[in-house]
């Protein structure tokens, strides 16, 4: 028996079980999309399929290698493993390899390669990892920023995906049941690598890169990553828990009272929606707060949780029943922040429960399932770190730190078991938490920055230092993995500066004549109170300006003909802008669609880009279509740092254990250097190119 064989047959087995099974879900409701296939049957299936492929592995095998065989592949590799570090920063990195405190990223380079990466425009992370895997420009593959405008409401959605509802329901009593499924649709365009791999019989194991929700078929198996959303259909919303008065909204959380019962308290943890019954609400799991001989315990739906005073629980059990014997199955983690003066309570946002998902987290529809029987429960969540939570002071500093750091851990599970099971083909993982920490601990290094404020500015001035070195420590590990015939890559999607002053780029149109509001005064957000039978132009999202164009908006006023010089007019006057307060234009550079996008997709994308100089960058109201009284403000928030300014300051890193000869690299260029490294031709639709010689 060859070496490897069980685990190669098992690996093998549970990817082909994705063609004999088909998919195990169906889905009511458009929010969270409850399963009504139950958990033991899905992995029922799953296991009947998974032990039909064992038995058919050995024809598979002969047959794939036949199809290989016929194709006149030439790989050059074995295997091409892409670790991704979400945010890597080129500067920083040189900085630490200088000082002696990354000697593998040091030895990597002098090994093979390094050089900045050249980012997409807009340089921010959908945008950037969606070229990534196809090697496109934003004009093939659409995905231009997190969020964009409804052109009939211009109201915000996600850029990504779409969720809509089922359409027609059955009348039951009080039930409503919706009939079919609902539509749940990944609105990214064009083709990524791994999936051309698989057309050429090629296996790749791909964890946690961004805007792969919902995932696509392909030869292999996909963990979704950002824009996954919580159980209750947001991008991740916390729950507070306190005794004090509820007086502040927080935002991206919800808060709710604990309420005095006898000797303890009483709440309920809000979910989703009930689908099934109209007018219902949310759904909630009611819950006590004990405390027994100087041990905290919350007693919630038969669970007993002990919680300890400034700890995280593990992941515990949130299953909310709509009824009818749906169930939908959450995990969080609590966290008991303080009981004095006033008892606080957190809870993180509710993850869809890998063991028995509400929807597609994952490629094949088991294999989230399946890596949960291995490792435990672990976040699904698009965006899993709660920045939110930090920055809403409900979290602090070190509590972040410890949630981010947790997991990390998860992820690093998966990564180093998907090398050690996949001996031929394509490894790719993404890790967040370099992005995560830069945005949140910037400001550490940068004493005038305005988010210091009443803030500790000492205690985790370390915390990208350490993060830096840390990620030198899994790099080491992973070149200790490495095989005879591996090819190594290590890249982020953009670099990190600070984040001090936001521009309110919809205060600035209103100001200089571009949008109107109903009376004359500042409006809020969602663009509450424009007046759109007189507005050019607006803004969303972190760098996106949009015309107001006639037939394209719903209440266009823009003649398409006057559109173009409107841009080069625009584009002219933002670079302008000047922050008086800091003495300086904030703007770098406004980029028109034409000049910066190519291809089919152009005209879903914004009008003009706009590029910022370090330290600026859209305002958080701004981003959300407010028009306030004033252009320029300070960013006090704990998310300090940022790319969303001009992609010439911000470039990714790419470091390689192979001799790339190229000077000035660009992430477009990873995808058909990988499937160059395998001998599969580069579709002539891509637009970046190899960094070896075909």
């Amino acid at each position: 028996m060859p070496k490897n064989f069980r685990r190669i047959m098992a690996v093998h087995a549970l990817f082909l079980a994705l063609l004999l099974a088909g998919t195990a879900h169906a889905y009511i409701g458009p929010g969270a999309g409850f399963a009504i296939v139950g958990s033991f049957m899905a992995f029922f299936l799953a296991f009947v399929a998974a032990l039909v492929s064992m038995i058919l592995w050995p024809v598979r095998a002969v047959y794939m290698f036949v199809r290989r065989r016929m194709l006149g592949l030439k790989p050059r590799v074995k295997r091409v493993i892409v670790l991704g570090l979400d945010g890597l920063d080129p500067k920083v990195a040189q900085s630490l390899m200088d000082e002696g405190r990354m000697p593998n990223f040091k030895k990597l380079t002098e090994e093979g390669y390094f050089k900045p990466l050249r980012t997409t425009t807009p340089s921010m992370s959908p945008v950037a990892w969606s070229t990534f895997m196809t090697g496109v420009n934003p004009g093939k593959h659409a995905i231009y920023d997190f969020l964009t405008p409804d052109r009939k409401t211009y109201l915000p959605v996600l850029s990504s995906s779409y969720i809509g509802n089922t359409g027609r329901t059955l009348k039951i009593g009080r039930y409503r049941i919706p009939i079919g499924s609902p539509e749940i649709r990944l609105l990214r365009k064009s083709v990524p690598f791994w999936k051309i791999l698989g057309d050429h019989y090629v296996f790749s194991q791909v964890l946690r890169v961004p805007i792969t929700f919902p995932p696509e078929k392909f030869y292999g198996a996909c963990l979704s990553a950002m824009c996954v959303p919580d159980l209750k259909g947001t991008q991740g919303s916390f729950t507070f828990f306190t005794t004090a008065p509820d007086d502040e909204k927080r935002t991206g959380g919800v808060q709710v009272k604990l309420v005095k019962d006898g000797d303890g308290y009483k709440s309920e943890v809000p979910g989703p929606e009930n689908p099934l019954i109209e007018g219902a609400g949310e759904m909630k799991i009611p819950f006590r707060l004990e405390n027994g001989s100087g041990q905290w315990r919350l007693k919630l739906d038969g669970q007993e949780v002990l919680l300890k005073e400034g700890e995280y629980t593990d992941w515990v059990d949130l299953v909310f029943k709509p009824g009818l014997g749906i169930r939908a199955a959450g995990i969080g983690r609590f966290r008991l922040i303080r009981t004095e003066p006033s008892i606080d309570l957190y809870l993180t946002p509710i993850n869809i429960d890998p063991r028995a998902p509400v929807m597609p987290v994952s490629h094949p529809s088991f294999y989230a399932g399946y890596l949960s029987k291995l490792q435990g429960p672990f976040a699904t969540l698009g965006l899993a770190e709660d920045t939110w939570g930090l920055n809403e002071r409900v979290l602090d500093e070190g509590a972040f730190l410890t949630q981010v750091w947790d997991i990390h851990e998860e992820r690093e599970q998966m990564f180093f078991r998907a090398l050690d099971t996949t001996t031929r083909g394509c490894v790719v993982c993404v890790f967040d938490v370099t992005d995560r920490i830069q945005h949140m601990f910037m400001r550490y290094r940068d004493p005038s920055h305005p988010a210091n404020r009443d803030k500790d500015t000492q205690k985790h001035a370390r915390a990208i230092d350490d993060l830096y070195e840390k990620m030198d420590g899994l790099l080491g590990r992973v070149m200790e993995q490495r095989r005879k015939g591996d090819a190594l890559f290590v890249m982020s999607d953009h670099g990190f500066t600070l984040f001090k002053r936001g521009m309110n780029l919809n205060t600035w149109l209103w100001k200089n004549g571009y949008l109107a509001t109903k009376d004359g005064q500042p409006s809020g957000e969602l663009f509450a109170n424009v007046d759109w039978d007189n507005t050019r132009a607006y803004a969303l999202g972190l760098s996106g300006i949009f015309l107001n164009v006639k037939g394209r908006e719903r209440k266009g006023i823009v003649d398409p003909r006057d559109a173009a010089a409107l841009r080069v007019e625009l584009a002219g006057k933002l670079v302008t802008a000047f922050d008086e307060e800091a003495g300086v234009n904030a703007v770098e550079g406004a980029y028109r669609m034409e000049d910066v996008f190519k291809g089919p997709y152009v005209g879903q994308g914004p009008d003009l880009v706009v590029g910022f100089k370090p330290g600026w960058r859209v305002s958080w109201g701004g981003a959300m279509g407010e028009v306030s009284d004033r252009i320029f403000e300070d960013n006090v928030k704990g998310w300090s740092g940022d790319h969303c300014v001009d992609p010439k300051f911000v470039p990714g890193v790419l470091f390689s254990d192979q001799k790339l000869e190229v000077d000035d690299p660009w992430i477009g260029d990873v995808a058909p250097t990988v499937l160059t490294l395998f001998g599969v031709p580069v579709p002539d639709h891509m637009d970046g190119k190899p960094l070896i010689k075909a």
